[in-house]
């Protein structure tokens, strides 16, 4: 399974910056209030520090705290005072290290009212983050999240902590979690997010894991390269190797999710699309590889300029014998003839016609395979602008494993499309 590389939300200055509201000097200005109070001697370079603060001098603010904080005998009130303006300040000069020391003392010093300390406890966690020590920031964001204070800083802190230590079954876990909740709100989940689950399921080598991560991916995310990764499993099953008819079912699906690339694959699909009666799909197909250019070696335009020929005579002599057929499909006790036909239609691009001969076979019995007509009815549906009958179609495709997995992605196809289109 190829790896994706993971995209992350990098934390900057200004996401710290924004996570604080600390008044400055707010620590100076409460012990005029109470009982705590400032002796004369470390007033004067933390009064000093509180002007710089105010007039943005942050540097000078620091210069004068170091000077407090060099005196001899500070009462444990002076101490929350230091680390209450240099909090601030180191945050504002990009001091992180001593911004995170600052505050870790203040959340435990007594001190510091609970609304304030839960706010440095947030802001720890993202700031930890941003100096990759990871445990620390699991640490303060599970701390906020138990507290119910975490917010999405904290969320993402601690979901990529988690990965970045290395502890890939807590990140699957814990994002997961995380996703269901986004979910259940009626949310969409990030696309990092899906990707952090992605890699945690590889590096722990769940199959299963990996493609449910796959199939969430291209619910919200339908780029080719996820379908690529989540139909590899379906063009190597041991099913489609051995029907020919399920391997043009599977080709079906790559080929409406943009997840078709090779020269060989373009060529098999219209190979099998003349072998099992879908010429216009073949024809359809071929056309579209030579408008992208797809066939680079001369020996693969040469066999994909013979299938086209091939492709456009089928068409030609199919279409000519169709009233024809429908008659014949009408008058038949059973409802065989009437799915040939609509996967005729299906293969022309006539969603509409080829619905209801799908669906009128099925009314009357008799189909050699139900599941596989059922399944194209569904898709006939959905390239029709049926979305919603759709969906209730391939639900009911049973009957046949294989078959089934293909409902449920194309189900997946639909729902990522009509998430796309609600997005424009």
């Amino acid at each position: 399974m190829k790896n994706l590389k993971l995209t992350v939300a990098l934390v900057s200055s200004a996401i710290l910056i924004g996570a604080l509201t600390l008044a400055p000097g707010g620590g100076v200005r409460a012990a005029d209030q109470s009982k705590n109070t400032v002796s004369k001697e470390f007033a004067k370079p933390l009064t000093a520090a509180r002007e710089a603060i105010k007039r943005g001098e942050y540097r000078e603010a620091i210069d004068q705290l170091d000077k407090a904080r060099a005196l001899p005998k500070a009462t444990p009130w002076e101490t929350h005072v230091i680390n209450d303006l240099g909090a601030y300040a180191y945050v504002k000069t990009g001091n992180l290290p001593q911004a995170a020391r600052a505050m870790e003392a203040l959340v435990g010093d007594g001190f510091t009212p609970p609304a304030e300390a839960n706010k440095y406890v947030k802001s720890l966690a993202t700031i930890y983050f941003g100096l990759k020590d990871y445990g620390k920031s699991v640490d303060y964001g599970t701390r906020a999240i138990r507290g119910g204070f975490g917010d999405a800083n904290t969320y993402t802190s601690v979901s990529q902590a988690y990965y970045y230590k290395g502890d890939v079954r807590n990140a699957m876990k814990f994002t997961e979690d995380w996703v269901n909740d986004e979910v259940k709100r009626g949310e969409t989940p990030k696309e990092w997010q899906l990707q952090i689950i992605l890699s945690s399921c590889e590096k722990l080598e769940d199959q299963a894991c990996v493609t449910r991560s796959f199939e969430r991916l291209v619910t919200y995310y339908p780029k080719p390269d996820y379908w690529q990764n989540l139909m590899e499993g379906l063009f190597r099953s041991k099913e489609a190797e051995r029907s020919d008819l399920l391997m043009l079912d599977v080709y079906q699906l790559a080929y409406d999710v943009n997840a078709i690339s090779k020269p060989q694959n373009y060529l098999e699909m219209a190979q099998l699309g003349l072998e099992l009666g879908s010429p216009g799909e073949s024809q359809q197909v071929l056309e579209k590889a030579f408008g992208k250019n797809v066939f680079t070696a001369q020996r693969d335009r040469e066999r994909a300029q013979r299938l086209l020929a091939s492709a456009k005579t089928q068409v030609a002599s199919t279409q000519a014998s169709l009233p024809k057929l429908e008659q014949e499909a009408m008058a038949s006790a059973t409802g065989e003839k009437s799915v040939a036909l609509g996967t005729d239609y299906l293969s022309y691009g006539q969603y509409d016609k080829a619905a209801e001969l799908l669906s009128q076979g099925l009314m009357k019995g008799g189909v050699q395979n139900p599941a596989q007509a059922r399944l194209l009815l569904a898709i006939a549906q959905f390239k029709g602008g049926k979305r919603d009958d759709a969906l209730k179609t391939f639900r009911k495709v049973k009957g046949d494993p294989a078959l089934e997995r293909l409902a449920n992605l194309w189900s997946l196809h639909a729902r990522g499309e009509a998430r796309t289109v609600a997005s424009r």
